[in-house]
């Protein structure tokens, strides 16, 4: 039986248009609706291969329906411009691809969706249309199904509507969809329905009457408030119905055989692909060969179907088939004999670049081992290595020890130039063996990061968005949850080609990322000169580890937990009845039934909501809420650090060792996990006494540099603010040159609630802070707030004109840069959801400022780094944290770190403003502040 696929383009346009992220191109052009649908189009083509097809649109202007009824579809707001400017090149495109496009003036795409249905149907052929328009569902019965692609939270797939499909969705069957829509009216059109009358009351009487016009003869026997709306809106149902109706007897030019699948116009696609940045598909279409692809009746080949692929008559020959699996062969070799390793490693000694990959028996780098190693020379070419497979019946494999010590002149020969993705990682793995990586040359992490940071960096993503290649993934080799096994029992060929092909798609995807970063001055000095340089630091640093005083921390976790029993019978006493303080459930009860207090905002749910920051603001007015915002800070502290941290002391080192991950943050900060260093609690006494418990070894002490008011210098080179740039040149204090113009008094004359206010507008507003979030914060009359927001600006009005400058700047180009050339992306910029806009342009304002500073502290690393290298010091680094750098000092080394370390941080760039790093000493990280 021959197959009619039929989609409904109106529908998915909008929803992709919604669904997808503000995407642009070089030219800041939105993409997000052509990119969604284009994808489902290509989707589509894979999954239901069809010997006829066509995309059908909506044509501008009136149909029969604006005659029946003119508020027809009135309620709908125009098109937004992000979305019209799409349309036109998604249609090019599409007809491009080799898809029949349909327009029919003055008829709408579901009538011609109607009438081609109903002729392949009686023609005897299967028809499949794809449309998340629930209205379509009256066309389905045992010959036509309804398919939706577009993706849902709560479905996994798609959603396939058959007879069986449609009853178990709607509670009716598709012959009752027209008479159940006149019921429930359709509001996305402006069809009123039966006032009061939902989806419930409709199926409960088409089940009792089994139809409208059973409904219609009953209706003075339906009683109550519906019955009566019923009754009033009888003249208008008939109205209803010609509206709802899809028509399938309409006059449309298509016949089935216009519907032929035909051949992609390459040429177009290549402009289209080149103008919209669609870089994967581009060279898809590369590599796609000239003549036809398979036809629908022939087998598909894994991971060689593509978004051109199209059901052709039986024209396509075997030697087509062949050329374009030719064009994606790969050859995976598994080194099994000595004679192979000597033939990689020869070969491996000749490449310009090798990428290089391990497999182990952990995701901790500290503690993980070898599995097995892959290489990879050239794109398709590749070779895995297994050493420690030991599942029953493994084959035998090279001897362990004898294989690394053949491999480690290759290892950590700097001339051999490797690849790899987040060799960080490995690094780790190969000194867990005594091995040292060197010859690092590029990580396509970091890469990525550099080139788009708001996008997601695994392989697996990459692979899918650069070369249009899906991956095999780690759960299909090893399995999920509870049933997945060690890499170690995964069997040798499943690991041999997984393995393999990580090197050999990483390889391509450095082919492809770094000519375009190579080619952007800018980016090209963030990936060298930043991002590689500093991975190989932060291998140091979290190799070297931090000492840690573990009694110290068993004792304050028990102090804690006394604090935390007290709390927690206070709050009992408070609320008059012992409740579980960890149930928001029972707190709502708590708060907001027995104690009368007014809830301030709802969950998703519509439950009142208890968290942080309506506790608060209740906190300001009511006890209870105070003492449970002082439980809940504390109870994290002992789960997070006091308990968690002596735990995680290394046996072998003694130290804690947490893991610094690049390419997370999109400013280029660094995050820091396992355990994460970065989050500890500085307000509290208990969170300080923490950082009592990073002690120094005998011998040595802790010094701590951090820049000073770095955000706020950097905002005054970026702004060029000549009241900001003469505070700094003058050495003042900035808080208080602030305040003495926003309260208009002698900077001396300030005082130190005056100097705080100050702080807090300072960087508030390089937040992009509201009168709102000023007032909420200074705990102050919103008046007060725009007040003292005004005389901010006047009296720093270069400020506000950098402002507004970056706002602009970020919607033309979807970005923003730091000093140094960073780009820092704002997706939602232009976004059509005015708070998701309001805090893109926030991040904008505040991304440059946030992303030099981290550029900076990472050039101060470098700096740092390769001082004590050269003066072959004892001194180490041992942590970065926000914008401060965290050394262990022997005590001889002292003085000479004191004096040069804030004189290698403040001469790392030079702005506009002086920089300033302060220096601290101590026995432990607090006390060294």
């Amino acid at each position: 039986m021959k197959t009619l696929l039929l989609v409904d383009g109106s529908s998915y346009l909008y929803r992709a248009f919604h669904a997808m992220p503000d995407l642009r191109n070089h030219l800041n052009e939105p993409t997000g609706a052509i990119q969604g649908v284009l994808n489902m189009l290509r989707r589509l083509h894979k999954d239901y291969p069809a010997d006829y097809s066509a995309c059908i649109f909506d044509a501008k202007g009136k149909t029969f329906r604006d005659d029946i009824y003119p508020e027809y579809k009135a309620n709908r707001a125009s098109m937004p411009d992000d979305l019209r400017s799409q349309v036109a090149p998604l249609h090019e495109a599409i007809k491009a691809m080799g898809w029949p496009l349909i327009i029919e003036e003055g008829v709408e795409a579901d009538d011609v969706i109607g009438a081609l249905a109903k002729q392949a149907e009686r023609e005897g052929m299967r028809v499949i249309i794809s449309t998340g328009d629930k209205d379509i569902a009256q066309l389905v019965n045992e010959h036509i199904t309804i398919v939706n692609t577009m993706p849902n939270a709560f479905r996994k797939g798609d959603e396939k509507l058959d007879v069986a499909g449609v009853e178990e969705k709607f509670g009716i069957p598709p012959s009752l969809i027209v008479d159940y829509l006149i019921l429930i009216g359709d509001t996305s059109d402006n069809v009123p329905g039966v006032e009061k009358v939902g989806p419930k009351t409709a199926v409960k009487w088409l089940k009792q009457y089994g139809s409208l016009d059973n409904i219609i003869a009953n209706a003075d026997q339906i009683t109550g408030v519906v019955g009566e709306n019923l009754r009033k809106a009888l003249p208008w149902l008939p109205t209803a119905r010609e509206l709802i109706t899809i028509r399938c007897d309409v006059g449309i030019q298509e016949n089935l055989g216009d519907l032929a699948p035909q051949l992609p116009d390459k040429a177009r696609l290549a402009e289209l692909f080149d103008h919209f940045d669609f870089k994967s598909w581009k060279r898809e279409l590369e590599n796609m060969p000239d003549g036809r692809p398979s036809t629908a009746a022939e087998p598909r080949q894994p991971q060689t179907a593509d978004m051109f692929s199209s059901a052709e008559p039986a024209a396509a020959t075997q030697a087509d088939t062949q050329a374009y699996i030719a064009n994606r062969s790969r050859h995976y070799e598994t080194i099994l004999s000595q004679e192979q390793l000597d033939s990689w490693l020869e070969r491996i000694a000749s490449a310009e670049l090798v990428c290089f990959d391990t497999e182990t028996t952990s995701l901790d780098p500290m503690q993980a081992k070898l599995v097995g190693m892959s290489f990879s020379t050239a794109a398709g070419s590749a070779a895995y290595l297994p050493l420690t497979h030991d599942y029953f019946d493994a084959p035998q494999q090279l001897d362990f020890n004898a294989t690394l010590s053949k491999v480690k002149p290759f290892l950590e020969n700097p001339a051999i130039k490797k690849v790899g993705q987040n060799l960080k990682y490995d690094q780790h793995v190969l000194a867990n063996h005594g091995i040292r990586l060197n010859g690092i040359a590029h990580d396509t992490l970091l890469q990525s990061y550099v080139f788009e940071s708001h996008r997601s960096h695994g392989m697996d993503a990459l692979s899918e968005r650069h070369l249009g290649i899906k991956t095999i993934s780690f759960e299909e080799v090893a399995g999920k949850g509870a049933k997945q096994v060690g890499f170690n029992q995964v069997t040798v060929e499943a690991a041999a080609e997984y393995a393999a092909e990580d090197a050999d798609i990483t390889l391509q995807l450095h082919e492809v990322m770094y000519p375009q970063i190579a080619n952007d001055e800018k980016l090209n000095y963030i990936y060298s000169q930043i991002e590689m340089p500093v991975s190989d630091i932060l291998f140091t640093i979290e190799r070297n580890g931090v000492l840690i005083d573990a009694n110290m921390l068993n004792a304050q976790s028990n102090e804690i937990g006394m604090k935390l029993v007290a709390l927690e019978n206070q709050a009992y006493e408070l609320a008059g009845q012992p409740f579980n303080l960890g149930s928001p459930k029972q707190l709502q009860e708590i708060l907001f039934g027995k104690l009368g207090i007014k809830p301030l905002k709802k969950t998703p749910s519509g439950t009142p909501s208890t968290d942080e920051d309506v506790l608060q603001e209740l906190a300001l007015d009511h006890p209870l809420p105070k003492v449970l915002l002082e439980y809940r800070g504390l109870a994290k502290l002992k789960s997070t650090y006091t308990d968690k941290l002596p735990r995680m002391i290394n046996p072998a080192t003694g130290r804690v060792h947490t893991s610094y991950n690049q390419a997370v943050a999109i400013t280029g900060r660094l995050a820091s996990s396992d355990p994460n260093l970065q989050n500890i609690p500085v307000r509290s006494a208990e969170g300080r006494r923490i950082r009592e418990a990073f002690i120094a070894p005998q011998g040595s002490v802790i010094v701590s540099a951090d820049y000073s008011q770095i955000e706020l210098r950097i905002m005054a080179h970026l702004s060029q603010d000549q009241g900001m740039l003469d505070a700094f040149a003058n050495n003042e204090d900035i808080h208080r040159a602030t305040a003495a113009e926003i309260f208009g008094v002698d900077r001396e004359s300030v005082d130190n609630e005056q100097r705080r206010y100050a702080k807090v507008i300072n960087f508030g507003l390089i937040y992009g802070m509201s009168a709102f979030g000023l007032a909420q914060n200074l705990n102050i009359e919103r008046s007060a707030a725009q007040s003292y927001i005004e005389r901010y600006f006047a009296r720093y009005p270069g400020v506000r004109e950098y402002m507004q400058n970056t706002r602009e700047i970020a919607k033309q180009k979807g970005y923003v840069e730091t000093y140094f050339g960073r780009r820092l992306w704002v997706p939602e910029i232009n976004s059509a959801n005015g708070m998701r806009r309001a805090g893109a342009e926030r991040a904008a304002i505040n991304a440059p400022m946030q992303g030099t500073a981290a550029d900076l502290i990472k050039l101060a690393m470098i700096a740092v780094d390769k001082w004590l290298k050269d003066e072959k010091l004892q001194t180490k680094l041992i942590m970065q944290v926000h914008d401060e750098l965290v050394l262990e000092v022997p005590a001889n080394e002292l003085d000479l770190v004191k004096r040069k370390l804030p004189e290698l941080m403040q001469h790392v760039a030079r702005l506009d403003v002086p920089l300033l790093a302060e220096v601290g000493v101590g026995s432990n990280w607090e006390s060294a502040h």
